[in-house]
C-alpha cells in the first residue's frame, strides 16, 4: 500500500482524498468500508481522550521536566488572552496536553510518532470546537492524513533517528495541514498542496532530545507545528499551489535528513540537547 502523494491524487479522482484513502485500505486489508471507519474513529476518541488527560494540573513527567504545562494554555485561552485566537489557541493547547500525556507515560496515538503525537489532535479537536466540525469530518480529516503520513513513509521516513524532527513533527504537520483541507471540503489536490507546504517550512528541523526524553524540545514543538499546518491549510485553500512537486518535497526532505550529523538525529548529543543548563538539571536529578 505505498503510493505517492500524485498517485493519492489520482486515486481520488473527483472524490476527496478521504475517501480515496478509506477505499484502498479497505481494500488492501479485505475488509468493508464500515469497519475500516469504525476502527479510525476508534483512533478519533483515543486521540480525544489523551488530549483531555493531558490538561491535568498535576501531570508531571517522571524527569519533571514536563507536565502542567497546557493546563497553562488553557487557563490563558479562557480568559481569553490567547494571541492566537479560539481556533489556534485551542490547537496549540491540545497538541501540548497530548504531548505531556505521552511523555507523562500516558495513552496515546502515534500519528505518526509519539514524538509528533499532539499535532493532528491538536488541529482536528480545535476544529471540531473552535470550527463547530463534526466528528465525521474529523475522522475524514484523520483518512486524508494518513494517506500523506504513507506517501512520507514509504518515499523518505517518519523517525527522527533516520531522518530528522522534520520526519515526525514535519510529517505530521504535514499531515495535520491535508486534514484540514479535507474538513473544509477541499480536492485532494489542494491537500496534498498543503502538505508540502508544512513539510517545506519544517525541513531540516532536527532531533535533540534532552537526556534521549521525548520532552524537550519535543512537546513544544507539537505547539510550533501546528501553527505551520494551519498557514499552510490557508495557503492551499486560497488556491496557492508549491512551486516545487509535493512528493519532490518528501525526497527533499529525505536527502537532508541523510545529510544530517549523527549527533543531530535522536541521539542526544548535539542541538538543545547539548545545552548545560538542562544537561545539568537532568544530573542533579540523576537523570
Amino acid at each position: 500500500m505505498d503510493h505517492t502523494l500524485s498517485e493519492w491524487i489520482q486515486l481520488a479522482g473527483s472524490g476527496s482524498l478521504a475517501q480515496a484513502a478509506q477505499r484502498v485500505q479497505a481494500e488492501t486489508y479485505g475488509q468493508a468500508e464500515e469497519h475500516v471507519r469504525d476502527t479510525m474513529t476508534r483512533m478519533w476518541h483515543e486521540m480525544t481522550a489523551s488530549a483531555r488527560s493531558g490538561l491535568d494540573e498535576g501531570l508531571r513527567s517522571v524527569s519533571g521536566l514536563t507536565g502542567g504545562q497546557a493546563a497553562l494554555l488553557r487557563r490563558r485561552l479562557e480568559a481569553g488572552a490567547s494571541l492566537a485566537g479560539p481556533v489556534l489557541g485551542r490547537a496549540e493547547m491540545y497538541a501540548l496536553a497530548t504531548a505531556e500525556c505521552n511523555a507523562c507515560m500516558g495513552r496515546i496515538v502515534a500519528a505518526p510518532t509519539a514524538g509528533a503525537c499532539g499535532i493532528l489532535p491538536g488541529v482536528l479537536l480545535a476544529m471540531t470546537e473552535g470550527k463547530e466540525r463534526t466528528e465525521a469530518q474529523a475522522v475524514d480529516g484523520l483518512f486524508a492524513a494518513a494517506a500523506v503520513g504513507e506517501a512520507i513513509a514509504s518515499q523518505s521516513s517518519i523517525s527522527g533517528a533516520e531522518g530528522g524532527c522534520q520526519a515526525e513533527c514535519g510529517a505530521a504537520a504535514a499531515m495535520a495541514a491535508a486534514a484540514l483541507c479535507e474538513m473544509e471540503g477541499a480536492d485532494a489536490a489542494t491537500c496534498v498542496h498543503a502538505a508540502a507546504f508544512a513539510l517545506m517550512n519544517l525541513m531540516g528541523l532536527v532531533c535533540d532530545p534532552v537526556g534521549g526524553l521525548v520532552e524537550v524540545p519535543c512537546v513544544y514543538r507539537n505547539v510550533g507545528a501546528v501553527g505551520i499546518a494551519f498557514t499552510a491549510a490557508d495557503m492551499a485553500l486560497a488556491g496557492i499551489r508549491c512551486p516545487v512537486e509535493p512528493d519532490e518535497v518528501i525526497l527533499a526532505m529525505k536527502e537532508v535528513g541523510d545529510a544530517l550529523p549523527s549527533s543531530l538525529r535522536e541521539t542526544g548529543e548535539g542541538g538543545c540537547a547539548a545545552c548545560p543548563s538542562v544537561r545539568a538539571r537532568l544530573k542533579k536529578q540523576g537523570l
